[in-house]
């Protein structure tokens, strides 16, 4: 089967650069696809399903690490997930890419015997997809690693929600909150006796909160991790929870599907 790849790359120069390496050091790869923003990437690569993905860290709208989350949510449990590799301009945004385990990373400009490097570990990467006996971890190690690139380094603790309830502005404790929801423009705060709207974004609470004491479970959905009673799939293989003192079930992504197995 001939390898497939996307390039997300927003500077139509360094694209290109990137294109020709790769043709000269992997003449049977096929580019199905090359975009210069992360919803593209998302959007093409899910129509396409290539094998790996080059996704630029520094992106309009959604950076290659957002785009490869968004992935990871709705990719199909019947494909391997691709391979990554991020491409970055920026030393330290490449030496997390390799501390969290992507195949690799490209810095730019593109180095010729840097690239080959790289190619030499997509293939061995693909032939391991290929055998019969599947890599040890699989596509979960992956998702474990993104999750570690994804956190974001921790705020001071946040101690009380500050939500406008018409005139008034109405104090709840941290301690009290459920469930954080991403809705719209707001973020859903859920306790036991009532649910409040806030307009900071989850993006932004998500350093701010105990990831001991809340579980990120989706890309905009955090969870106390005391309050879930039970995690049940159903016969689709979807996973969701059940919340002391919610009647709603919670839905968990795949990317965050990992943190719920037996001991």
């Amino acid at each position: 089967m001939t390898p497939t790849a996307l390039i997300a790359e927003d500077e139509p120069l360094l694209a290109a650069a990137l294109r020709a390496e790769l043709a000269r050091a992997w003449p049977d790869l096929r580019i199905v696809a090359q975009v210069c923003d992360g919803a593209s990437a998302v959007r093409e690569a899910l129509a396409l399903r290539p094998q790996v993905l080059f996704l630029d860290i520094r992106m309009p709208g959604m950076t290659g690490l957002e785009a490869a989350a968004e992935l990871a949510e709705e990719w199909a449990e019947d494909h391997p997930f691709p391979a990554l590799v991020f491409v970055t301009a920026y030393d330290q945004y490449a030496v997390q890419a390799f501390e969290a385990q992507a195949v690799d990373y490209v810095l730019k400009p593109v180095v010729p015997e840097r690239l080959a490097r790289t190619v030499q570990r997509l293939q061995a990467r693909l032939g391991e997809q290929a055998s019969p006996v599947p890599a040890a971890g699989g596509d979960d190690a992956t998702f474990e690693r993104l999750r570690a690139l994804l956190a974001a380094p921790p705020a001071p603790a946040l101690k009380v929600i500050q939500a406008g309830v018409g005139n008034t502005i109405r104090l709840v404790p941290v301690d009290e909150v459920l469930v954080f929801e991403a809705a719209d423009k707001y973020v859903r705060v859920l306790t036991g006796e009532a649910e409040l709207l806030i307009r900071t974004p989850l993006k932004d609470l998500l350093p701010q909160l105990d990831q001991s004491v809340f579980w990120q479970v989706h890309r905009g959905t955090v969870v106390r991790a005391t309050a879930i009673r039970t995690a049940l799939r159903d016969e689709a293989g979807k996973l969701s929870l059940e919340v002391a003192g919610l009647k709603e079930r919670v839905p968990v992504s795949r990317l965050y599907a990992g943190r719920f197995r037996a001991m």
